[in-house]
């Protein structure tokens, strides 16, 4: 799509749509988040049953993501987002009015779906209105889920303080969501879907590209997901910190991971996706690298923050390249890659667990350190089909 003078209003409003959507993403994931204790209790659940029930949002997820990118090839991202932003509000409901165990991992299954096909489908739009306005701005999209995440968390946070029933809670922050999702479907960007006939495969060169994409992904997001199990009990027991402080090492990594999305788009048009990637890489690994070796427990803070900055850039760059390698295919392109990130994030904490009952969890801890720099020396692979305008 190339953009005139005259498609600037247009082009303005598309990016809004794709913010507003990112944003309700993430409201509805830290809603959920934070009731999670009271469904617990209100269903009397073991830690374990919950662990069951926790499962169908991947399950969901990765169903959701094998469909979508086909759909979103064939009818275009706008034409699936929408509906599926709808979904979203609808989705987060159901959990709090499950009676047992089992229509409880239903319902996250249900909306692990939802949330899964959203996803693909908002960051192939994203790409879209990237590749229209001719600079990097995936960046500061995937900051605004970050944003979503803590209004949600917070908000369901304060709703319980307040004494709202989960259910309550869901209600009033799904209204938002569609509210958002409304001023999205006015607003969405309608670029023109590039047909894919059914049957036809990418060329065997790009399809390799898209997986060791996907597999930076999922390097990065065991380190996210090794952040938030595990950085806080690193402190806790290895360092002896008390447990508030302990906690202050992953909200320095969520700080500084958010901050260094929102400088993302700047910083890529500077350096180039590619630089940029090698750069992020290596700041997360000795990040991280000084968390295990200092033996500190302030410098650990600082360590785990420097982590969340270098990885901060790294999946949406890697995203934004997956869209634009094969445009008409950007939507499968994305779906393989997020399917393989998410599935990182999922398994790095039990990968992490299970390391450190052989070797100790500092030793453990330098597997996503190592898997960081492995990033920065593969960051070749980011290269693709320059911006246009």
């Amino acid at each position: 799509m190339r953009v005139t003078p005259l498609d600037r209003t247009a082009l303005l409003r598309g990016r809004v749509a794709v913010y507003l959507l990112f944003l309700l993403s993430g409201m509805a994931i830290g809603t959920w988040t934070a009731r999670i204790p009271s469904i617990k209790q209100g269903l009397g659940l073991s830690e374990g049953e919950l662990s069951v029930a926790l499962l169908g949002i991947a399950a969901g997820a990765i169903a959701g993501m094998q469909v979508v990118g086909h759909l979103v090839d064939r009818y275009g991202s706008v034409k699936v987002m929408l509906p599926m932003a709808f979904a979203q509000s609808v989705v987060l409901v159901l959990p709090a009015h499950m009676p047992n165990l089992a229509g409880l991992a239903i319902a996250l299954f249900v909306f692990g779906a939802a949330h899964g096909t959203l996803d693909v489908a908002m960051n192939a739009n994203a790409v879209e209105v990237e590749q229209a306005t001719g600079r990097p701005i995936m960046s500061s999209f995937h900051a605004v889920f970050s944003i979503g995440g803590f209004l949600g968390a917070t908000t369901g946070g304060l709703l319980a303080q307040a004494s709202f029933s989960p259910g309550a809670t869901f209600a009033a922050v799904a209204a938002v969501i569609a509210a958002l999702a409304l001023w999205a479907a006015r607003w969405a960007l309608p670029l023109t879907a590039q047909a894919v006939p059914s049957g036809t495969e990418p060329a065997s060169g790009r399809g390799e590209g898209v997986m060791l994409l996907g597999v930076l992904a999922f390097c990065c997001m065991i380190g996210e997901g090794a952040a938030a199990d595990w950085s806080s009990v690193y402190l806790n027991e290895s360092l002896g910190s008390s447990d508030g402080f302990a906690a202050a090492a992953y909200a320095a990594f969520s700080v500084m991971m958010t901050a260094g999305r929102f400088a993302g788009d700047r910083l890529a048009a500077w350096l180039g996706p590619v630089n940029l990637v090698r750069a992020c890489g290596a700041l997360a690994a000795s990040g991280l690298g000084l968390a295990l070796l200092a033996d500190h427990q302030v410098a650990a803070v600082i360590g785990f923050g420097c982590f969340g900055a270098g990885l901060s850039c790294i999946v949406p760059q890697v995203f934004s390249a997956a869209g634009r390698r094969d445009p008409a295919r950007a939507g499968q392109a994305l779906a393989r890659v997020s399917s393989l990130g998410y599935a990182g994030f999922l398994t790095g904490p039990v990968l992490i667990g299970g390391a450190a009952e052989l070797m100790g969890l500092p030793l453990a801890l330098a597997i996503p350190a190592l898997l960081a720099f492995l990033v920065a020396l593969a960051a070749g692979a980011l290269r693709a089909t320059p911006f246009t305008k």
